[in-house]
C-alpha cells in the first residue's frame, strides 16, 4: 500500500540512539532540523523556544559541565532529584554519548516565568509554563521528524536535568541570555540499528467518548 505521503513510515522508523557516527552534519540539515522545529504549533502562537546548538569544543565543555554537576549530584546530602538516584548512573551514559554525538541542540524557554523549578506559581503562571513546555515539546518532535526523514538519528536526552543547576549555569553563561533550560537534543549518523521497543496496546493508552 502507498503511503501517498504519510508521515507514519517516518514516525514509525525513529529509534533513540545512543551511538553516533563522527561524520559531520551538513549545515543544510542541520537549518532544516531547526527550522522544522521552529515551525511547530504553540499556545497563542508564543514561539517561546530558543536553540543554541553546540558543536566542537562547546560540546566538549557542555559535557564536561554536565559529568561535573553529575558528580557533584552524587555526592550530595541532598541531591537535586533525590527520588531518581537510582537512574543517576544512565546520566553518566548520556554524558558520554553527547561527546560522541557531532551536535546537540539545547531548547530553552524564552518566556519562562520562573528562574527555576523550585520557584512557586501562582495559577495563571503556572498553566501558561506548562504550555509553553507543551510548545517547546512539539518543536523537539518536529526537529527528531525532520532529523529521521534526513537520515539522521537523535536522542532526547532527559538526563540533563541531573546535573541541571551546573547545566542552567552553563547554558545562562553562553547563550545570551534566552531563558530557561528546558530540553537537549543529540543529533547525527546513527552507529546502531535499535529494534523497535514494545509499546502500550491501543486499548491501554485511548479512551472514546461519543
Amino acid at each position: 500500500m502507498e503511503d501517498n505521503g504519510s508521515i507514519t513510515p517516518v514516525i514509525t522508523a525513529r529509534r533513540s540512539i545512543r551511538k553516533f557516527r563522527t561524520d559531520a552534519v551538513s549545515h543544510t540539515d542541520l537549518h532544516e532540523i531547526l527550522r522544522a522545529g521552529m515551525l511547530a504549533p504553540s499556545s497563542k502562537n508564543r514561539q517561546p523556544w530558543h536553540f543554541t546548538v553546540l558543536q566542537g569544543d562547546a560540546k566538549t565543555d557542555f559535557a564536561d559541565t554536565m559529568e561535573k554537576g553529575l558528580n557533584l549530584e552524587v555526592k550530595a546530602h541532598q541531591p537535586f532529584l533525590p527520588k531518581s538516584m537510582a537512574l543517576i548512573n544512565g546520566a553518566f551514559t548520556s554524558a558520554r554519548i553527547v561527546r560522541q554525538a557531532p551536535v546537540l541542540i539545547l531548547a530553552t524557554n524564552e518566556l519562562a516565568v520562573a528562574a527555576d523549578f523550585k520557584a512557586g506559581l501562582d495559577t495563571d503562571d503556572r498553566i501558561a509554563e506548562l504550555c509553553n513546555i507543551q510548545s517547546i515539546g512539539a518543536a523537539m518532535e518536529n526537529m527528531i521528524l525532520e532529523a529521521q526523514e534526513r537520515g539522521l538519528g537523535t536522542l532526547w536526552l532527559g538526563d540533563i536535568f541531573f546535573a541541571y543547576p551546573e547545566l542552567a549555569e552553563w547554558t545562562a553563561a553562553h547563550d545570551g541570555g534566552h531563558g530557561m533550560l528546558v530540553a537537549a537534543l543529540c543529533v547525527g549518523y546513527a552507529d546502531e540499528a535499535p529494534k523497535a521497543r514494545a509499546r502500550k496496546g491501543f486499548a491501554d493508552c485511548v479512551t472514546f467518548l461519543r
